[in-house]
């Protein structure tokens, strides 16, 4: 809201249609708290009322023109003050003229198109929002509301395991397998870590659930990860041909679906870290991605969404074997990815729908992680 003169001269408020029994979604701020807005969906119309309310009675208001905008942004922290529009849609509530009482304006966005799940993160911000605007000669009146706004997806059609197996050469032989490489919000993720051979005393075994946002492009790109959750998954040895079980909800977990390559701006990954120490506090890992997606209450006649098109790379592995590498010492930060050595996969007929590619290895995780 701006000013005239020594104080308002008039309050702007816009009124949803059906606000009464619209649903609400909670939304992170940028301090890290939580607000509640209106909840819409790709294809869904927007309409309502804009009020304005006249403070000084018998005053007249003066304007240029009042419009109201819907809007998709993207800002990028470390650029504030340049953000990057997305969507734009412009309606004309009044010609310029003068208001001499309280006046209320009916508005129609039929059918908008809104691509992109609201974000809040480390270094970067979506939103939707609605913005009214009283053009004035010297200060334009102004009142904006957020929106947030959930893409849903279909579930996929080709949902693979994960199975891998890893190990340190004559030391330690590992097979992990989870039971599916995509995820709805609210699945849980069912696995199980199988030991071939154990030659090195482990003192424990935990997972993690990390969030990897990335921004920029170019030279100018920024990674920033983010534990979501932690597990130990065992205390003590193993002995050969013992089985621990993994079950991880989801639920109950501040989880987005996955960005990848968000408007050219940023993305949003998530990876199952596993993680083993040994009583010299060396610690071995290994990180594989899985794709997180929203899943439907129920369908909406009135939209027309079509599945996000989620892909995993796959090849021809069946029985590659790949190796833990041993970290003499701690490092401070857990490299990304694509830092890792990648090791070249052995040819082999199987079909590539059937066994998901094998990332490569990182080669260090501090003792808390990023």
């Amino acid at each position: 809201m701006s000013f005239f003169g020594f104080g308002q001269s008039a309050e702007i408020d816009i009124i949803l249609d059906g606000a009464a029994t619209r649903r609400t979604a909670e939304v992170k701020t940028e301090d890290g708290k939580k607000e509640r807005l209106f909840l819409f969906f790709d294809g869904e119309s927007l309409s309502g009322k804009v009020n304005i309310t006249l403070k000084r009675p018998g005053y007249k208001l003066e304007h240029q023109g009042i419009k109201i905008e819907f809007l998709g942004q993207i800002e990028l922290y470390y650029d504030r003050g340049n953000q990057h529009e997305f969507t734009s849609l412009v309606k004309e509530l009044a010609r310029p003229g003068e208001l001499h009482h309280n006046t209320s304006y009916d508005f129609d966005f039929n059918q908008v198109e809104k691509p992109y799940e609201v974000y809040t993160g480390t270094n970067v911000k979506l939103r939707y929002f609605l913005r009214v605007t009283v053009v004035r000669r010297l200060t334009d009146l102004v009142k904006e509301v957020d929106l947030a706004v959930h893409t849903l997806s279909s579930y996929p059609e080709m949902n693979s395991s994960i199975k891998m197996e890893v190990g340190i050469e004559d030391s330690l032989h590992i097979e992990f397998e989870y039971n599916k490489s995509k995820y709805h919000l609210k699945d849980v993720i069912v696995g199980k870590i199988y030991f071939l051979l154990v030659r090195i005393k482990i003192r424990h075994m935990e997972i993690a659930i990390i969030r990897r946002e990335t921004t920029g492009s170019g030279p100018n790109v920024f990674n920033e990860n983010e534990t979501i959750a932690k597990y130990e998954i065992m205390d003590g040895s193993p002995v050969r041909g013992e089985s621990i079980p993994i079950r991880v909800f989801l639920a109950g977990y501040d989880l987005t679906p996955t960005m990848r390559d968000i408007n050219k701006k940023f993305s949003v990954r998530y990876y199952l870290n596993l993680v083993l120490v040994d009583e010299e506090e060396r610690r071995y890992f290994k990180q594989q991605e899985i794709t997180l997606w929203r899943k439907g209450d129920r369908i909406r006649k009135s939209l027309q969404m079509a599945p996000v098109p989620v892909t995993t790379p796959t090849n021809g592995e069946s029985d590659q074997v790949q190796a833990f590498e041993k970290i003499p010492t701690p490092v401070s930060e857990e490299p990304s990815l694509e830092d890792c050595p990648v090791e070249e996969p052995a040819p082999n007929p199987a079909p590539p729908e059937e066994i998901p590619r094998v990332e490569s290895y990182a080669e260090g995780v501090p003792a808390e992680d990023a």
